[in-house]
């Protein structure tokens, strides 16, 4: 940890000068994929202020300079947890939740079955705080009922803060998190806690596989290719490189009739991308 002369409660990264941040954000597009554009630098400061005084440094470049020689990375954890954005609810977009359930997934258990396989695949990638791979999952265990000991179904959700992932992994939510939820799934799948908040049942929980990872990794860890991928509203921090190599990313790990899905406020450029459109915000195969 660094050592440093206190100060003044709330002085600490109260200013950035052009060049700390510029070293900064290269730092973050290097590593996260996010481009911090000139707008972002007030909402730099707001964010890593308490990291600066926790640590104990009294200027961003000081703080800087210990992240490039910090080899543990924890420091890079951290500054990931900080300047990514985890707001989400449950059936956010909702539309795109009732096009998996009615269209994608009995597809998907068609194409499987006609394959002679029973393993489905999901992959949620910036899952955030849980929200969406825990709709998904349950629209998943209503569409095989019964018939769900006959099939592995494998629900991967990853986002590269930790701290949403641990936030995802307790499954805990207010109630207001969860109002948009259709009652037929608020009922089935959740139980109140002593503090009045509700917890996604375990039959939910254990089903799916939470794991830290970067999109930003050259290659990704996957020998089987997806029914359905889910990455919504993270794009719109990317440039539009940055995006067009992580969706052929996307498309290498689709199989055949698979689906894409992104946030309303996103958009493929057809000229970049091999999937088809299917409807707002969805690609297909």
């Amino acid at each position: 940890m660094a050592v440093s002369t206190p100060m003044a409660p709330g002085t600490v990264g109260a200013r950035i000068s052009d060049k700390e941040f510029d070293a900064i954000r290269q730092l973050v597009y290097r590593n996260f994929g996010i481009n911090l554009t000139e707008q972002k630098k007030t909402l730099v400061v707001g964010r890593l202020q308490k990291v600066l005084r926790q640590r104990g440094f009294d200027t961003f470049k000081a703080y800087f300079e210990w992240l490039t020689n910090d080899r543990s990375g924890e420091g890079l954890d951290e500054l990931a947890n900080r300047i990514s954005t985890n707001h989400t609810f449950f059936y956010r977009e909702k539309a795109h939740f009732e096009f998996f359930a009615k269209t994608v997934l009995p597809e998907a258990v068609a194409w499987r079955k006609q394959q002679g396989r029973k393993d489905l695949r999901i992959w949620c990638a910036g899952c955030s705080s849980g929200e969406e791979p825990y709709t998904l999952m349950m629209l998943l265990l209503n569409h095989l009922g019964s018939d769900l000991k006959n099939w592995n179904p494998i629900l991967l959700a990853t986002d590269i803060s930790a701290t949403a992932l641990k936030k995802a992994m307790s499954g805990v939510y207010e109630k207001e998190r969860v109002a948009e939820l259709p009652a037929e799934l608020r009922n089935r799948y959740f139980e109140r806690t002593a503090e009045g908040h509700l917890s996604v049942t375990d039959s939910v929980r254990e089903m799916i596989h939470y794991r830290r990872h970067n999109l930003m990794d050259a290659k990704f860890p996957f020998k089987h290719q997806f029914d359905a991928i889910f990455c919504r509203n993270v794009m719109i921090y990317f440039d539009r490189d940055t995006r067009q190599t992580l969706v052929s990313k996307y498309y290498d790990h689709t199989r055949p009739g698979g689906h894409l899905f992104i946030g309303h406020s996103e958009s493929l450029n057809r000229s970049d991308t091999k999937y088809g459109y299917v409807m707002p915000a969805v690609y297909r195969k």
